[in-house]
This record gives structure tokens, C-alpha cells and sequence, in this order.
């Protein structure tokens, strides 16, 4: 009774593991891919499966993690496992030597992420799919890198991720694995060459300071020139100016002395034309007695010679003497 029991027991534990084992709950975002005697047989779907016990078995993979070690170490495991993760994952590079076309050697890491579009190729299409990404990505930087200049490289991380995710995103392809983006995480060149740039960089900080400067220079004394130039012509109209309402006044003067003259002369010549006497006899007259009280005056003792002439223009001063008589 005791052995029977004990074959009961034995059964039940035997039908437990072997349903256990048939039975294979898959997580969201990942897949296992199931071989049945040493062929491919289906890629699990997430959630309840179902195999036959020891007959299908679940293919073994690589996968790679980095994790953090004491004092801050990054350690990167390559582990077994027959999960298999859809997700996009990333990896992070360690740092390579790479050469420039300039002949510069320089430090640089890369991250890569990626996804697993198709289980069936990653697990069959490759061996160790992870090493294999790392090893395609270090030659596609080499590659890449080699046809760049330093100054290329520092400036152009943009064109550089586009380049490396071209080319490895066709080359795993085959591999069932799509790579979404590259990122060049630190670019170091050596330490002269990092001292040179530095040098370099001062000095064209300096020669810009220098241009702007003398820029600077250059429009203060253009302004200061256009200053100059400015008040010069203001003043240059200023006496201009002047100049004009100088001669304006003078000839409005010269006008209005003239036409007083001739005012005078009209009188004149009307009152002496009414006493029936030569006007221009008249005129002369006046003038030579101005012209004889310029020569006469003066402090200094004069003898004045009158010319013969003048006494037909002195006899004309008795006619003078009696139109004023008559007024």
C-alpha cells in the first residue's frame, strides 16, 4: 500500500514538472525562439505557449549588459540566455584608438541603439550577435573617420552618426536587427594636439578682438571725419549767409541812397528850371565847391591854385546865389 502510494506521488510530481515545462509565459517586448529536435520550430508570442516537454527547447542566445562596479568602473558582461528582448537597446563602446586622414590619432567612444525586428534571423543568421555589432561598429568608425580630417571630426558629429547608421543599419539587416541611431558620446585627441588648438584658438580670439577693435576705430573716425565735415559746411553756410544779406544790404542801401539823390537832383532841378537856370551848370557847381572843401580842409596851412577854367563855373554862383535870394 505504501509503494502504491509512493507511485502516486511519483506521478504527480512527474506530471507537474512535465506540464510545467510545456507551459512558457513570455513577458510584453520579448520572444523566445523554440527549436524541436535541433530545428527551428516557432517564435513565441507574449503571453501563454505551450511546448511538448524535452522535444521543443528554447534556443540560447548572447546578450550584452554594462553595469556599474565599485568605484564607479563600467563592467560590460556578455551572459547566455534564451530570452530575447524587442526592445530598443542600446550599447555603449568602449573607447578606440582611430586615425584621422591628417595622420592624428585620437580617442572615441560610440552608443549605438538598436532593435531586433526579426528572432528568428538574430538567432540563426549570426553567432554572438552582440559582439558582432561592436566589432562591425569599430571598423565602420575606423572607416568613417579615416576620411575625415581633425577639424572634421571635431565639427561634424552630425554627418559622422548619419554616415556609421547608413551603413550599419545595411549591414544588419541580414541580421534581422534594425539600428535606429549612432551617437559619437567623446572625441579626444592627443595632448599636443589639444595644446595646439587651445594655442590656436587663443590666438584667433585675439586676432578677432584685434579686428573688431580696429573696426571700431574705423567707425569713430569716420563719424568723427563726417562730424567735421558737417560742421565746416554748416559754417561755410553760415558766412555764406551772411555774405548774402551783407551784399543785400548793402545794395538795398546803395538803391535807397541813389534813389534819395535822384530825388534830391529832380528838387533841385525843377526849382532851378523855375528860375530859368542851367540845371546842369547848376550840378557842376556843386560839385566843385565839394570838391574845393575837400582840397581846403585840414589843419595844415594850403595854397590852392584854381585852374582858369573854373571861372566860368565860379560865375555861375552869383546865378545860385540869386535863385536862393528868390526862394
Amino acid at each position: 500500500m505504501s509503494s502504491i502510494i509512493i507511485l502516486i506521488i511519483v506521478v504527480v510530481i512527474l506530471t507537474i514538472v512535465i506540464i510545467s515545462a510545456g507551459v512558457k509565459v513570455v513577458p510584453q517586448s520579448e520572444t523566445r525562439v523554440i527549436e524541436r529536435l535541433g530545428r527551428f520550430h516557432s517564435v513565441l508570442s507574449p503571453g501563454l505557449n505551450f511546448i511538448i516537454p524535452f522535444i521543443d527547447r528554447p534556443k540560447t542566445i548572447y546578450t550584452r549588459r554594462a553595469e556599474t562596479a565599485i568605484g564607479g568602473r563600467v563592467i560590460v558582461r556578455t551572459t547566455a540566455t534564451t530570452i530575447i528582448d524587442l526592445r530598443e537597446q542600446v550599447y555603449d563602446f568602449p573607447s578606440q584608438q582611430v586615425i584621422t586622414r591628417d595622420n592624428v590619432t585620437t580617442e572615441i567612444n560610440a552608443l549605438l541603439y538598436f532593435q531586433i525586428t526579426d528572432p528568428k534571423k538574430a538567432v540563426y543568421e549570426i553567432d554572438n550577435l552582440p559582439n558582432a555589432i561592436e566589432k562591425l561598429t569599430q571598423t565602420s568608425l575606423r572607416n568613417v573617420i579615416g576620411e575625415l580630417e581633425l577639424d572634421e571630426t571635431l565639427t561634424s558629429r552630425d554627418t559622422i552618426n548619419s554616415k556609421l547608421q547608413l551603413i550599419l543599419d545595411d549591414a544588419t539587416n541580414k541580421w534581422g536587427v534594425k539600428v535606429n541611431r549612432v551617437e559619437l558620446q567623446d572625441i579626444t585627441p592627443p595632448e599636443s594636439v589639444r595644446v595646439a588648438m587651445e594655442k590656436q584658438m587663443q590666438a584667433e580670439r585675439n586676432r578677432r578682438a584685434e579686428i573688431l577693435n580696429a573696426e571700431g576705430e574705423k567707425q569713430s573716425l569716420i563719424l568723427r571725419s563726417e562730424g567735421e565735415k558737417t560742421s565746416k559746411i554748416n559754417q561755410a553756410e553760415a558766412v555764406k549767409q551772411t555774405e548774402i544779406l551783407r551784399a543785400e544790404g548793402e545794395a538795398r542801401a546803395i538803391i535807397l541812397n541813389a534813389q534819395a539823390e535822384a530825388d534830391a537832383i529832380m528838387r533841385v532841378a525843377e526849382a532851378v528850371s523855375a528860375s530859368k537856370t542851367d540845371p546842369a551848370t547848376y550840378m557842376l557847381a556843386m560839385k566843385y565847391i565839394d570838391t574845393l572843401r575837400e582840397m581846403t580842409s585840414g589843419k595844415d596851412n594850403k595854397t590852392v591854385y584854381v585852374p582858369y577854367e573854373a571861372s566860368s563855373v565860379l560865375s555861375s554862383i552869383g546865378s545860385i546865389q540869386s535863385l536862393f535870394d528868390k526862394k
